[in-house]
């Protein structure tokens, strides 16, 4: 897999000071967890679904969940399960080249349970998606997990949702996390990304944000992202990879507030770009995922085929940002100090910009960095083609 690689090579070279590279479910998991990007959630029961998942993995999705828990209703679980052994088995005959898979369960015996059952097509599993987490929920996943693992032969990852009330409600917030963390402490080798579950959040409250508001709009949810962040996310090796809330709008709408896109990016030829994004309600989107990086977030939940380019084309390094990462990290500069910006715009301070640095350097690794004069609009229009 590689980000980018639907796209044809002689286009790549034109965009890319540094192509992505490419990498494969047995890379690092510190790779795998920023590889992740746009992860495209699909019910589990649709009768294509393996001809979708080859067609999306076609159009640059890298990241995929087959969905057994709240797309579906609860009466077609075992009908979508036995789907998900058919669809299986057509991609291990069929598939090459096919995005990291997982499943979403509802309890923790369909982990084992699955596994077994999906035979030799097995080895196209990733793993697993684990909902409304919690120390007392996870425990039992976890250990269904390394159980199933065991059986299999192969590494299987967990992704946990967070999405429960605990973990919203403000008295029982703190001991919630601290409980979240020595859950996935314990189990650090097996999480691979936490996923925050926002609508959830939003239905404890009767809430639903508009098209053209963020999740960061809505401030019982920012300060929930805020906490999963301080607690979970952390720059100093104890913190996971969290990624960003799911953006629900994919149908033109009736506006109340202006475009939040600005023009200038969109002169010429891409003008037509910017309109479509707005028609389809795509600028609340573009700005969410920019808040998302802003605030710790890597990646996002996407549940339309249409918002996995935006991620991906705003989560290309710039070029300034990869000038600015490689010189706060080379070796002559470990002392410490501070340096002006090859850009001649901004002050690096190395020590306190280090951890960002190396962020944004693995990110560069995975989805490339952008030509000096090549912006978001060109990756987008790229991506979308």
């Amino acid at each position: 897999m590689r980000h980018f690689g639907h796209v044809p090579p002689e286009v790549r070279e034109g965009l890319f000071h540094r192509q992505p590279v490419e990498f494969s479910a047995d890379s690092p998991a510190r790779t795998l967890a920023v590889a992740l990007g746009a992860t495209l959630y699909s019910p589990a029961t649709r009768p294509r679904l393996a001809d979708d998942v080859l067609k999306q993995a076609a159009r640059g999705v890298v990241s995929m969940v087959l969905c057994l828990e709240d797309s579906i209703d609860d009466a077609d679980v075992a009908a979508a399960e036995e789907n998900l052994m058919r669809q299986f088995a057509e991609l291990d005959r069929r598939g090459r080249d096919l995005p990291l898979l997982f499943i979403r369960v509802r309890e923790p015996g369909q982990i084992p349970d699955l596994a077994a059952r999906l035979g030799p097509a097995a080895r196209h599993l990733s793993g697993f998606v684990l909902p409304k987490f919690t120390e007392e929920r996870g425990v039992p996943f976890l250990e269904a997990l390394a159980a199933a693992e065991s059986a299999s032969g192969q590494r299987l990852y967990a992704m946990p949702v967070l999405e429960s009330p605990e973990l919203l409600h403000l008295e029982s917030r703190v001991d919630a996390l601290g409980g979240i963390k020595r859950t996935v402490d314990k189990y650090r080798d097996r999480v691979l990304a936490l996923r925050l579950g926002v609508t959830d959040f939003c239905s404890a409250y009767g809430l639903r944000r508009a098209p053209d508001m963020t999740a960061y709009d809505v401030q019982i949810v920012a300060s929930v992202i805020a906490d999963v962040v301080n607690t979970l996310g952390r720059a100093d090796g104890t913190g996971f990879t969290v990624t960003g809330p799911v953006w629900e709008y994919f149908r033109v709408q009736e506006r109340m507030f202006k475009p939040q896109l600005r023009r200038s990016p969109f002169t010429g030829r891409a003008e037509h770009l910017r309109t479509a994004l707005i028609e389809h309600d795509m600028d609340g989107l573009l700005r969410e995922i920019e808040l998302d990086r802003a605030n710790g977030l890597q990646g996002k939940t996407c549940i339309h085929p249409s918002h996995v380019t935006p991620v991906h084309a705003l989560s290309v390094v710039s070029h300034e940002e990869f000038t600015d990462a490689a010189d706060i990290l080379k070796p002559e500069r470990l002392g410490g100090g501070v340096v002006r910006s090859a850009y001649t715009n901004k002050m690096n301070e190395v020590k306190p910009h280090r951890a960002w640095a190396e962020r944004t350097l693995l990110r560069a690794e995975v989805f490339g960095v952008a030509r000096e004069d090549v912006s978001f609009v060109e990756l987008l229009a790229a991506g979308l083609k």
